[in-house]
């Protein structure tokens, strides 16, 4: 009987034991599948916080970015800005000297005006027939030429009385236009003037006889002193060259030209700028 007892408990023991290795086997196998999944969401969770870092990264880029164009826009508003003023007070500065040059240009053409009036009313008053006098426009004035024969006996500077009555013309012109200047020019030719006791050469000579002519026209012509000027050239203006006698008498001659005072000229032009930006 108790052989029979050792044997059922001898079984029954056997029978434990092996149902316990079955459970240490199947708790192994549950432990490793558990161990793996443990591995592979440990793999992927690193690989998602490397994913997170390198996104927060980008994220913090793009951000930076976003600013940074946010900024430039900002920028280039401001400069856009300031570029449409400058261009705006360059469009205003290209108007004003457009302006300017316009009105230089009416002033200038009202001026030509003047002194085609000036021509003509000189042609008129002094006779365009007579060779020995010429009245023309050099670079904007007129003058009146009159040659010496007409004016003076050689080497003198008393004016003769034929001449007074063509000066007599000129006067009448000259008192028509009591804000224009009168320059009297003396020429001669380039034979040496021999001297005396008054003269010592030829610029003497083209001197004294602008004096000898603004005398008559003050004096006995009635032109007031301050439109005249007084001017000798001697003989380093001429008209020809000194080759023969009548070259040298072409060259010796009085030139008057007739100019409005360049002071009042430019006030013009200015009271005109003025008027314009009022």
């Amino acid at each position: 009987m108790k052989k029979v007892i050792f044997a059922l408990s001898l079984a029954a023991l056997t029978l434990t034991s092996c149902g316990t290795k079955k459970k240490i086997a199947a708790l192994e196998a549950q432990n490793k599948e558990c161990q793996d999944l443990l591995n592979s969401t440990t793999v992927k969770l690193n690989m998602c916080l490397t994913e997170k870092e390198a996104l927060s990264k980008q994220n913090d880029y793009l951000k930076q970015n976003n600013s940074d164009l946010i900024n430039n826009q900002k920028e280039l508003t401001m400069l856009t800005s300031k570029g449409a003023q400058n261009l705006e007070k360059s469009l205003e500065s290209l108007r004003e000297k457009d302006l300017k040059i316009t009105r230089l240009q009416d002033a200038l053409t009202r001026k030509d005006s003047v002194t085609l009036a000036l021509v003509t009313s000189l042609k008129s008053s002094v006779g365009i027939s007579d060779p020995d006098i010429e009245v023309n426009v050099e670079k904007g004035v007129v003058f009146i030429s009159i040659a010496d024969k007409l004016l003076f006996k050689s080497g003198s500077y008393v004016v003769s009385d034929k001449a007074k009555e063509v000066l007599a013309k000129v006067a009448k012109v000259v008192n028509d236009k009591p804000t224009f200047e009168c320059m009297v020019e003396g020429h001669t030719d380039n034979v040496p003037f021999t001297g005396n006791a008054v003269l010592l050469d030829n610029w003497d000579l083209s001197v004294k006889r602008s004096t000898a002519i603004i005398r008559v026209l003050t004096k006995e012509l009635g032109v007031k002193p301050s439109q005249l000027i007084a001017a000798g050239r001697g003989e380093y203006i001429p008209l020809v060259e000194n080759t023969s006698a009548d070259n040298r008498s072409k060259n010796r001659r009085t030139r008057i030209v007739v100019l409005p005072k360049i002071d009042e000229f430019y006030d013009m032009i200015e009271k005109e700028m003025k008027n314009q930006k009022k």
